[in-house]
C-alpha cells in the first residue's frame, strides 16, 4: 500500500502545471523560513541590541556619577501628570557636597511625592548637570527583547510578502495558461469557429 501511495505522488498529472509545482515548493520554503530564519533573525538582533545597550550603559556609568543630594527647592503642591507610562516626576533644586567639601546645587528631576529636606540619589554628568540614570539590567533586557521581537516580525513580514508576490505571479501565469488552453479547446466544445 505504501508503494502505491508513494508511486502516485511521483506520477505526472496532466492537470498539474508548472506554476502549481512552483507554488507548492514556495510554500515549503516559506514554512522553513518562518520556522528557522525568522526566530534566528530575532535572536541575533536581540543579542546585538543587548550588547550595544550594555556597552552604552557602561559608557554612561563611566561618564556620569551618582551623588546623594538634599532637596532644597520648593516642590509643587499638586502631583504632575505622568506621560508615556512613566512615573510622575517634577523638577526642583537639590544640594550636595563635592568630595573636596564645596556645596553645589542643581536642578534635578525627582519622583513626584518627594518632600523638601529628603535625601535623594541624583546622577550628574561631567559638567555637574543633572541627567537621567544609566539604564539598568532590566531596561537593557526590555530593549533587547523589543528589538528581537520587532526584527522577527519584520522578517516574517518580508517572507510573507515575498510569498504573496510568488503566489500572485503563479496565479497570473496559471490564468494565462488556462486562457490559452481554453482558446484552443472552446471551438471543439461550442462548435464556434474563430
Amino acid at each position: 500500500m505504501r508503494y502505491l501511495v508513494r508511486d502516485r505522488h511521483r506520477r505526472r498529472s496532466s492537470l498539474r502545471r508548472r506554476s502549481d509545482v512552483v507554488e507548492a515548493w514556495t510554500s515549503g520554503v516559506v514554512a522553513v523560513l518562518l520556522l528557522v530564519l525568522a526566530p534566528l533573525a530575532g535572536v541575533f538582533s536581540a543579542w546585538w541590541a543587548h550588547d550595544s545597550a550594555r556597552a552604552t550603559a557602561q559608557e554612561q556609568r563611566a561618564e556620569r556619577r551618582q551623588v546623594r543630594a538634599e532637596v532644597v527647592g520648593r516642590l509643587p503642591d499638586t502631583l504632575p501628570m505622568a506621560h508615556g507610562g512613566r512615573q510622575p516626576s517634577t523638577k526642583t533644586t537639590v544640594r550636595w557636597a563635592e568630595p573636596d567639601g564645596t556645596a553645589r546645587t542643581a536642578t534635578a528631576r525627582l519622583p513626584a511625592g518627594t518632600r523638601s529636606g529628603e535625601t535623594v540619589d541624583v546622577w550628574l554628568d561631567s559638567r555637574g548637570r543633572s541627567v537621567a540614570p544609566p539604564p539598568d539590567g532590566r531596561a537593557i533586557l526590555q530593549h533587547a527583547i523589543t528589538i528581537g521581537v520587532c526584527a522577527m516580525g519584520g522578517t516574517v513580514g518580508v517572507i510573507l510578502l515575498g510569498h504573496m508576490v510568488v503566489r500572485h505571479t503563479a496565479m497570473r501565469r496559471r490564468l494565462a495558461e488556462w486562457e490559452r488552453e481554453w482558446a484552443a479547446t472552446e471551438p471543439e466544445w461550442t462548435g464556434r469557429r474563430t
